[in-house]
C-alpha cells in the first residue's frame, strides 16, 4: 500500500495549468549521492511485463517475439554453495549432488514447476459524455471485466506459488486486486487459486491451490551468482498460445537498483528474453535452480535509442525472504511507515504560495509514527537527516533505507519557521 496517495484541491489545480513536475530518467539539476536509474511511465523506458496490464487491457497488439538460436553449450564445473533460507527454505541447502544442465535437462528439471496464471479484473471508468443506449451519458462510471496473463513457480508440493504482484494486482487501472485468479499446470489442469498475500513495492505475492503432488523447484542462491553466468527463463509471452516459451542467455548486471513507478528494486539484469506474460516466471541456472522471479524489462525504444535484451528479474533470496513473511504474516516484515499522506510543492506552487519546496503533509493517522513525532497537516517536509527532500517519491526512497523501529530526524516547516522532528517508524502491516 503507497502511502503517498493524495489531493489538495488548490495544488492540483495549480497543476492542472501545467505546472505539474514530469517524470523524467534523470535529474541533472539535483546529483543524488545514489543514482538510481529512472523508469518512467511517459518515457515507457521500463515496462512492468504483465499481460494482464500490457496485452489485455486495451487489447493493444504486441510486436512480433524475435526467436534466436538456443545454445546447449556448458561446462563441468561444480555447483556453487547454496545458503539456508532461515524459514521457508527455498534456498536449495544440499547442492553436493548437482552438477552443470545442459539447457535440456535444465528445462526438463524446472518445467513442470511452471504454471500459467489467469488473473480477472473488474475495471471502473468514465464515460466522456454522449450517447448510451439511446440516452444522453452525463459521465456516468462504466465497468468492464479484463483478463490477464502471466506466470508463476510452484514452491511447495502441497500448491503454494510464488509469482509478481503485478499479476495479481492492477494499479495501472484501479481495479486492486483480481476478482478471481486461475491457475493453469504443466499438464493442462487448471485451479482456481486463493491470494494469500501480496506486497507491490517487492513486487512478489503468493497464491494457493488445492492441490498435492506438485513438483516444487528448487531455488539457487542468487548472491553466488556472476557476470556472464548463463541462465534460462521459462514463462508464458502474450498469454496461453506460447505457453512455456524457453528463452536463454546471460547475467548481464547483478544489483541494479531500478526504480519502477517510483519503487526501487534491486534486480538481476539479463539478456534473455522476457515479454509480457513472462511476469513470475524463473529465471534459471545452470544447475536447474530458480535464481531469479522475472518481473520486468526495458520496453522496444527510450527516446531515439533502440533498447533490445535488457530483463530484469527479483533475486532468488529476496525472493525467499519475502515469501516466507507473507506466508507466515500476509505481508512483509520490517517495512517503514511514516502514516501519512502528502503532496510535492513544486517550484511553481512555491512561487504561486510562497510556500517552501518539498513534501506538504495533507493528512496524519490518528496514533501514526507522524503523530506521535508531533508532526502535523500542513507541515512541509524538506529533509531527512541531512539529504533534501522536494518530492514524495525522494521522501519515501529515504524512509525505505531504514527498517521499523529506527529513528530518523525529519526537518520541516510550519508558518513560515523551520524545525526538526525525531520519528521512530512504524512497521507496515498492510
Amino acid at each position: 500500500m503507497n502511502e503517498y496517495n493524495f489531493n489538495i484541491e488548490e495544488i492540483e489545480e495549480s497543476e492542472k495549468s501545467g505546472s505539474m513536475n514530469s517524470m523524467v530518467l534523470y535529474k541533472p539539476e539535483k546529483p543524488k549521492k545514489h543514482i538510481a536509474l529512472k523508469i518512467t511511465a511517459a518515457l515507457m523506458s521500463m515496462a512492468v511485463i504483465s499481460a494482464s496490464s500490457i496485452a489485455v487491457y486495451r487489447n493493444v497488439a504486441e510486436s512480433p517475439v524475435q526467436m534466436s538460436a538456443v545454445s546447449d553449450e556448458s561446462d563441468k564445473e561444480s555447483s556453487p554453495s547454496s545458503i539456508e533460507a532461515e524459514n521457508m527454505g527455498l534456498i536449495n541447502t544440499d547442492s553436493a549432488d548437482n552438477k552443470v544442465l545442459s539447457t535440456e535437462e535444465v528445462v526438463e528439471k524446472v518445467l513442470p514447476s511452471v504454471v500459467g496464471i489467469e488473473s480477472q479484473f473488474t475495471v471502473t471508468y468514465q464515460n466522456n459524455g454522449g450517447y448510451f443506449f439511446g440516452g444522453f451519458n452525463n459521465n456516468m462510471p462504466s465497468e468492464e471485466t479484463s483478463v490477464g496473463t502471466g506466470t508463476g513457480v510452484v514452491i511447495t508440493e502441497n500448491g503454494y506459488i510464488v509469482t509478481n504482484a503485478h499479476v495479481i494486482y492492477d494499479s495501472q487501472y484501479g481495479a486492486g486486486a483480481a476478482d478471481s485468479v486461475a491457475v493453469l499446470l504443466n499438464d493442462n489442469n487448471r485451479y482456481d487459486a486463493e491470494i494469500i498475500g501480496y506486497d507491490t513495492d517487492c513486487d512478489l505475492a503468493v497464491l494457493k491451490i488445492d492441490a498435492k503432488g506438485l513438483t516444487a523447484a528448487e531455488f539457487g542462491n542468487s548472491d553466488v551468482l556472476k557476470l556472464g553466468e548463463d541462465v534460462t527463463a521459462i514463462g508464458n509471452p502474450l498469454g496461453f498460445d506460447l505457453m512455456n516459451t524457453v528463452t536463454r542467455g546471460i547475467v548481464s548486471g547483478l544489483n541494479r537498483n531500478i526504480t519502477i513507478n517510483e519503487k526501487s528494486m534491486n534486480l538481476i539484469q539479463t539478456d534473455a528474453a522476457i515479454n509480457s506474460g513472462n511476469s513470475g516466471g524463473p529465471l534459471i541456472n545452470k544447475y536447474g535452480q530458480v535464481i531469479g522471479i522475472n518481473s520486468s524489462k526495458m520496453s522496444s525504444s527510450y527516446g531515439s535509442a533502440s533498447v533490445e535484451g535488457i530483463g530484469f528479474a527479483i533475486p532468488s533470496n529476496e525472493v525467499s525472504q519475502i515469501v516466507d513473511d507473507i506466508m507466515k504474516y500476509g505481508y512483509v516484515t520490517g517495512k517503514p511507515q511514516l502514516g501519512i499522506s502528502c503532496q510535492d510543492v513544486t517550484e511553481t506552487i512555491s512561487n504561486m504560495y510562497n510556500m517552501p519546496v518539498g513534501v506538504y503533509i495533507v493528512e496524519i493517522s490518528e496514533n501514526s509514527a507522524a503523530a506521535k513525532a508531533g508532526l502535523k497537516t500542513g507541515d512541509i517536509i524538506t529533509a531527512i537527516g541531512d539529504v533534501e527532500i522536494i518530492t514524495a517519491e525522494e521522501l519515501n526512497a529515504q524512509k525505505n533505507l531504514h527498517k521499523a523501529g529506527e529513528e530518523i530526524t525529519i526537518k520541516y516547516v510550519r508558518n513560515g519557521e523551520e524545525m526538526t522532528a525525531s520519528v521512530k517508524l512504524d512497521e507496515q502491516t498492510k
